[in-house]
């Protein structure tokens, strides 16, 4: 896909295994992906590193995706977050929404629309 190649994407997800292999598909398009599996760990990645784009699990261990969404506001308001959950509802989708993220999706999702929500929202798309 066009003007994935220099996208820089920080995943964010405790399920380790999930991250692992959606870094792996975004990787394979040319993405360049960072892992976290807490929001500790998130958000000194993010201290030290600058991303295009960040994809945050809703439901974490300890720190929460919505608490790291708020952080990452205030460390780098211009970075697109997108929300993932598999546990979606209206009231958590607004409320992400209210405080800044760029999009949401429910697990299950289609990679490609993930791809394309990514690659939108990072601003990189070259004209065909």
């Amino acid at each position: 896909m066009k003007g994935t190649n220099k996208i820089r994407l920080l995943i964010v997800d405790d399920e380790t295994g999930f991250a692992d292999v959606l870094r792996k598909r975004m990787e394979r398009r040319g993405v360049s992906t960072w892992t976290a599996s807490s929001g500790e760990e998130a958000i000194r990645i993010v201290r030290n590193h600058d991303f295009d784009i960040a994809i945050v699990d809703l439901k974490l261990e300890g720190m929460d995706g919505l608490e790291i969404l708020k952080v990452f506001k205030l460390l780098v308001p211009q970075m697109p977050i997108i929300m993932l959950t598999g546990h979606g509802c209206e009231v958590a989708r607004a409320a992400c929404l209210k405080n800044g993220a760029a999009g949401y999706l429910s697990k299950p999702f289609d990679f490609n629309t993930l791809l394309d929500m990514i690659v939108q929202q990072a601003g990189l798309e070259k004209a065909s």
